[in-house]
């Protein structure tokens, strides 16, 4: 049996402060608007300007779960977009990726433990059921691969990886595959704790940026085979190209100043999708608006594509963590599909350390490929290359 190589991209769901749905997604992209304020989801003496998304709607039973009710909108849009009513009898894979879901749900049962040394059920039970992809599996009611990724920053990305290995080597037929995240009083505490949260709007590669904006969110991308989505009559122009993977293990946070392992994640990420570095149309950049990740990604990006048209998109949605690389890939998709991307928000100032000038306007689209890059804490790196087949 012949192993399928073409993964199609069949749908795609985002949520963020930039808008619930693509297409509030896309209408915001329009307009750099950027109106971070203090966080009112939990109170916090700290007063650094977040990006929350406004109105979700949650059921009750998952308001103390709002990580899942993001990536519950998020996956919803994307099926809608398949045209399937439901999954029974699909061969269908979940990988999400995450970081509050899985590990930062639990400061109600030590705040109970150590004031009393025990703790509600509610609690318990909360922080043993924050796995992302278990809980999308049983609302869609599927039970093949299930896979939730924990890798800081480039989780999203990596669980996109993760499903394309799973399409190509015939685990499963289709995959729900992307991030999800929301805000959290232990990154908010932490990155201030680590002086790269700023007191002002993020401005990515500019030169007078002064940290990070934390937002929350959720991307995701329904991946299918052309065999399984030709059976159902379904067809697509997006294509999950090539993903690549590489840590350079520098620093508990910082990147490696010549960007070694991002090289290696683009590296492997073109030759799977057999890219040239020239074929590339625009990159839709990590682009935290930290000095020390913006230097280096940026200074890397130029060195190995020049002046190819770049962009960051955290200013309209924040860092959101675990459901960054999972958001960018869908806007990275959306870039190839309409044709244009949006401008890199907040961005003025030039800077030299950086190399790169990301784009100040809506930008035309020329080109068929795209490239989604993430870095994360502890030197990973991840790269996506995504295609738009006319």
């Amino acid at each position: 049996m012949s192993l399928p190589s073409t993964v199609l991209i069949t749908g795609m769901g985002a949520v963020s402060a930039a808008g619930i749905g693509i297409p509030a997604t896309l209408k915001a992209f329009q307009r750099p608007r950027r109106e971070p304020a203090p966080v009112t989801r939990f109170e916090s003496l700290l007063t650094f300007p977040v990006f929350e998304v406004e109105n979700l709607p949650a059921p009750p039973e998952l308001k103390k779960m709002r990580t899942y009710a993001l990536a519950l909108t998020a996956v919803s849009e994307a099926l809608e977009q398949t045209g399937l009513s439901n999954l029974k009898g699909r061969r269908v894979g979940i990988a999400l990726g995450t970081t509050v879901a899985s590990q930062l749900n639990d400061l109600e049962f030590y705040n109970a433990w150590r004031s009393n040394y025990a703790a509600p059920m509610e609690a318990v039970d909360r922080f043993l059921s924050g796995n992302l992809a278990a809980f999308i599996a049983k609302e869609l009611g599927v039970n093949g691969s299930a896979i939730t990724v924990v890798n800081a920053c480039s989780s999203g990305a990596d669980a996109i990886g993760a499903a394309l290995g799973w399409l190509q080597s015939g685990l499963c037929d289709m995959a729900i595959a992307g991030g999800a995240d929301e805000l959290n009083r232990i990154p908010l505490c932490g990155f201030n704790a680590l002086g790269v949260a700023s007191a002002e709007a993020c401005r990515p590669f500019d030169k007078n940026r002064s940290g990070l904006n934390l937002g929350e969110g959720a991307g995701v991308m329904v991946l299918e085979t052309e065999p399984s989505a030709a059976a159902r009559g379904a067809e697509s122009n997006l294509l999950l190209a090539g993903y690549g993977s590489a840590v350079d293990a520098y620093h508990l946070t910082a990147p490696h100043p010549e960007g070694r392992g991002l090289r290696r994640a683009i590296a492997q990420a073109l030759t799977t999708a057999n890219v040239r570095d020239d074929e590339i149309a625009f990159i839709n950049t990590h682009g935290t608006s930290t000095l020390e990740n913006d230097k280096v990604e940026g200074s890397t990006l130029a060195d190995l594509f020049g002046n190819t048209p770049m962009l960051s998109t955290k200013g309209y949605t924040g860092h959101t963590l675990g459901a960054a690389g999972g958001l960018e890939a869908v806007f990275t998709a959306l870039g190839l599909r309409e044709g244009w991307i949006p401008a890199s928000a907040g961005f003025e100032t030039p800077d030299e350390e950086t190399g790169v000038i990301p784009v100040r306007e809506k930008t035309k689209v020329h080109g068929a490929c795209a490239l989604s890059t993430s870095l994360a804490f502890g030197g990973s790196n991840a790269a996506l290359v995504i295609k738009y087949r006319k």
